[in-house]
């Protein structure tokens, strides 16, 4: 065994969403870093749909950048069309999504790597994970080289023993024409870890010049594009449009006779697939009643004719995938350039993890991404970016970020995955988090940009533009609130012409006029103007937070609950064999999974209200006891204390 000369203090591997966030926070945290990974020309490659954000997942998107991270960054110079969904919805559920330039994504994001200082990057093989005295102390290579390290943060995505199945044909890979890594995960059982198999899948890609997109419905972007970035001023490059078409009932004629030659459905895949992102095979069968499903045609980036088919991810033979995409309508003659196919992988449930990613079983080992269970670039990265700082901090001997589910979708997607016990690939939305409206992602660097100040993630540029805008926005909160209009018949001439609302019957501030469902922030300047123009991230934060103001303040309060119970810390040494009355399933779970608090606890599945009543009440009797205790010490040395200066000032 070979020993590579240079010690790190963190070492990722996998240059996927996850490991790119890993290695990029922890080297910009102060940290010697390396990440490695099995092909330095796939670094951050979109493998199934050449797109960023989404509902619920552009939220993650803007907390990653609020940190200090690097998607929305990325997307924001590399993408083709943006689009904001959800517009006629509340600001809540309103969410960015926006079509990559797959390549060029890619590109961007090595560069980034590259430029980095203190992340070195290599082409290696992971075939073995050393351990020694109980915790990860770095990795072995396929060559026999040992790379040593502080800490380990393994983002393996689907490459664990992955295998591809096209129709009838098998063979190892982690993606279509990559090699999988068939030795990492036997060093993951040797290790005492538990192993699963999921299953994902991808659509078929076509010749652009192939493609009749006059028989389509058209899918322009926004006019005026909103960045993901909160440092981003503006979009500036040229859109591309997408298409909508459909299947029909041929199509599923077609996949109905040929089930029998899917690999989901002739029981050769093993793994569960995605619930919320079905095959088109899943499709047809389990919505037999629907006679034609959504096909989006959405360009794979400027410089390529590669045309995804979002919707029709297939693990059918390729016969079949052919007849398939030619009766779907202007994909009549379209050429195949890449065969759809499901790939099937193992997996780390996330319950073997703590919060802040580590594992239970081998200290400074972290896992973050498909690892873990998850699907989506956005949740990979998402972990990526808290496994990254948490190594960091490890290293630094400073105490761990974990964010509450109160604060993030980060830390509702962290804490589901290491509480649920998730045994399918998990994808992110709106309905996982109770504190949506808290939770917005318009007000993501409001939540998270202090964290990532205090943890050396936020720069001092980030760091004082995000001041200038937090000012603006109470500046101007202020003086609406302050700000009255009196019932002058020139006043209500005025809001009679120009605003075409209900009289004002008494003096009332420009905020209370505001909350009027018919009015809005512009309406409302053309009375009063404030003394400069603010830009928009400003007046949206304005607008929202005065017209949602009595909703936001009782989501405030039911957040001051929830911290209660999250606050009521459980002892990692708490023994839940001893607790009388406990249910067996809670007393098994708990002791599984060892939540960190009364909050945790409540969320596992299994345990009841009556379970956490009793617990509750056993650790307020135990803490009593302590407190009991130490006051009884603290008097023994007082008396002991003034015995002594007694006798010295007897002598």
């Amino acid at each position: 065994m070979n020993t590579y000369k240079k010690h790190y203090d963190v070492i990722v591997v996998g240059a996927g969403h996850a490991g790119c966030e890993a290695a990029l926070a922890a080297a910009r945290m102060g940290c010697e870093t390396l990440i490695v990974t099995i092909n330095l020309d796939t670094i951050a490659k979109m493998s199934c749909n050449p797109a960023i954000g989404g509902l619920a997942k552009g939220h993650l998107v803007k907390e990653i950048d609020a940190l200090g991270g690097e998607m929305a960054k990325n997307i924001d110079k590399t993408g083709i069309q943006f689009r904001r969904l959800n517009t006629k919805k509340g600001p809540a559920v309103r969410s960015s999504r926006a079509q990559a330039d797959k390549k060029a994504y890619q590109d961007e994001m090595k560069r980034v790597l590259e430029a980095q200082q203190q992340l070195d990057i290599k082409q290696v093989l992971v075939e073995e994970l050393l351990v020694e005295n109980g915790r990860c102390i770095g990795i072995l290579s396929q060559t026999k080289t040992a790379y040593f390290g502080e800490t380990v943060i393994l983002t393996t995505g689907t490459f664990l023993k992955g295998i591809i199945h096209i129709g009838d044909v098998s063979y190892s890979a982690g993606r279509a024409g990559e090699s999988s890594a068939e030795k990492l995960s036997e060093s993951f059982l040797s290790l005492g870890f538990e192993i699963g198999r999921l299953k994902t899948g991808t659509p078929p890609r076509v010749n652009a010049q192939t493609v009749d997109f006059s028989e389509m419905e058209i899918q322009p972007g926004d006019e005026k594009p909103l960045p993901f970035s909160f440092l981003t001023e503006r979009i500036t490059q040229p859109q591309l449009p997408c298409y909508l078409t459909y299947t029909n009932q041929h199509t599923h004629k077609v996949i109905h006779e040929n089930l029998h030659r899917s690999a989901m459905y002739s029981g050769r895949i093993v793994g569960i697939g995605p619930r919320y992102c079905p095959s088109i095979e899943d499709k047809v069968v389990r919505f037999a009643e629907k006679t034609e499903h959504q096909v989006f045609v959405e360009p794979e980036g400027r410089d390529t004719d590669e045309i995804y088919l979002n919707g029709i991810s297939a693990s059918l033979p390729e016969d079949v995938q052919v007849e398939m995409v030619h009766s779907i309508k202007g994909l009549e003659n379209a050429e195949i350039m890449r065969f759809g196919y499901a790939v099937e992988y193992d997996f780390a449930p996330a319950t073997q993890l703590q919060p802040t990613l580590e594992t239970k079983e081998v200290p400074r080992l972290y896992f973050a991404g498909q690892l873990n269970g998850t699907t989506g670039y956005e949740e990979a990265a998402a972990q990526g970016l808290m496994a990254g700082i948490n190594a960091a901090l490890k290293v630094k001997g400073e105490n761990p970020l974990i964010l509450d589910r109160s604060q993030a979708y980060i830390a509702v997607l962290i804490d589901d995955l290491v509480t649920l016990d998730i045994r399918e690939p998990y994808r992110m939305f709106t309905s996982r988090a109770e504190y949506r409206l808290a939770l917005r992602e318009d007000n993501a660097d409001l939540r998270l940009t202090e964290i990532g100040r205090h943890i050396g993630l936020v720069d001092d540029n980030r760091y004082h533009r995000f001041q200038r805008k937090a000012v603006a926005i109470q500046t101007e909160l202020g003086r609406l609130q302050e700000t009255l209009l009196k019932p002058t018949p020139t006043t209500l001439n005025n809001l009679a012409s120009i605003l075409e609302t209900g009289e004002l019957k008494q003096p009332t501030s420009l905020a209370e006029l505001l909350k009027r469902p018919e009015l809005h922030y512009e309406q409302i300047t053309q009375i009063v103007p404030p003394s400069e123009n603010l830009p928009p991230a400003v007046t949206e934060q304005v607008e929202i937070q005065i017209k949602y103001d009595g909703y936001i303040q009782r989501q405030q309060r039911q957040i001051h609950q929830f911290k209660k119970l999250e606050n009521f810390r459980i002892p990692d040494t708490f023994d839940y064999t001893d607790v009388q009355g406990l249910k067996t399933e809670a007393r098994e779970k708990l002791a599984k999974i060892r939540p960190a608090s009364i909050g945790q606890a409540s969320r596992l599945p299994g345990v009841s209200p009556a379970d956490i009543s009793i617990l509750t009440v056993i650790l307020h009797q135990q803490n009593a006891k302590q407190r009991s205790a130490g006051s009884k010490s603290r008097q023994q040395k007082r008396k002991g204390s003034h015995k002594n200066l007694f006798i010295e000032g007897f002598r």
